[in-house]
């Protein structure tokens, strides 16, 4: 049995959430002999600085040996990665592997996933995971395979969602726990005491979520085609990021303005306005008329504006009287 000191760990990921188990590996004393992360990504208005990942980042200021392919399949690469001479490889918010790569060490390629796999496999699990307001949801690891956040579980650990959490809530939870499950389940297998489970032996209750990628028109606020709570539930699952967002119109002039929607709040009653009237007193509140009540607003962002209370927005906003969420 090996020790953990000589167990060759290559680490593959790319956002915040997967520093938390690199740094947990690196203080915790495992031999981490390469760290595989995304190219330097162009930022800038001329897209003429390059920034590096989290990952990079922390990887470089410990002396981590960086690989940085464009290409996964690219020769030079895998010849490179083999070169490390890797027991045992770790992902952790990175991309799909190809079978060379995650079949290349002895001990297998294990990833973190934010779910309670098999529930909610793909890209977003976190974001999905609240915007369907779900009161639970977790950590999973398991063992790479051909079909993506398929493979068999090793380690789940559960975690309450309240009623108030937004996705950024929840996602520094579960990069926390993530650290620690990380962790566990490498010394389980370096102690050889693992029982991984096929996920279609897991009891799942109800039909299976998928959690694809967000992009910016599934963001989109739809007050005609959704009821209160899962209003609600939308906004707390895109928020800090990427927010959900919607078009408020001044149907006297035309006009059209674009706004962010950070935080809300639920107020359940019998609402005789049709669905996406804003009612607001000018001052101290802005809510719009769904389905089941209104949705009041509690924090927003009007396009080319920073991100403030209502309180404040509409301080310094003339309330039009005729105003339509779109």
């Amino acid at each position: 049995m090996k020790k953990k000191e000589d167990l060759r760990i290559v680490y593959m990921g790319t956002p915040e959430f997967a520093v938390e188990s690199l740094k947990c590996l690196v203080e915790g004393g495992y031999n981490v002999v390469g760290v595989v992360t995304m190219p330097d990504k162009p930022m800038g208005r001329h897209q003429d600085v390059l920034q590096a990942s989290p990952v990079k980042q922390y990887a470089v200021e410990h002396g981590l040996r960086v690989l940085q392919p464009v290409k996964l399949k690219d020769e030079a690469f895998v010849e490179e990665l083999r070169s490390l001479r890797a027991d045992l490889q770790i992902v952790v918010a990175f991309r799909m592997l190809p079978e060379v790569v995650w079949n290349m060490p002895p001990m297998g390629t294990f990833n973190l996933h934010a779910s309670l796999l098999p529930q909610y496999r793909g890209a977003a699990p976190i974001n999905w995971a609240v915007i369907n307001g779900e009161t639970e949801t977790g950590i999973t690891t398991f063992f790479l395979k051909h079909e993506i956040d398929t493979g068999e579980v090793i380690q789940q650990v559960r975690i309450p969602i309240a009623d108030t959490d937004n996705v950024g809530v929840v996602h520094d939870k579960l990069m926390e726990l993530g650290g620690r499950l990380v962790v566990e389940t490498v010394d389980h297998i370096l102690t050889d005491t693992i029982h991984p489970i096929p996920q279609e032996e897991m009891a799942v209750k109800g039909p299976l979520h998928p959690a694809p990628k967000i992009f910016k028109e599934t963001c989109k606020m739809d007050w005609q085609g959704r009821p209160l709570k899962p209003l609600y539930d939308f906004v707390r699952g895109l928020s800090p990021y990427p927010a959900a967002w919607s078009e408020m119109k001044d149907e006297a002039i035309g006009k059209v303005y674009t706004l962010k929607i950070y935080e809300t709040e639920k107020e359940p009653c019998v609402c005789h306005e049709p669905a996406g009237k804003v009612v607001s007193d000018g001052k101290t509140y802005l809510k719009v008329a769904v389905d089941g009540g209104y949705l009041r607003l509690k924090e927003i962002q009007l396009t080319g504006k920073k991100r403030m209370r209502i309180e404040d927005f509409l301080r310094g906003f003339r309330m039009p009287e005729n105003l339509l969420m779109l």
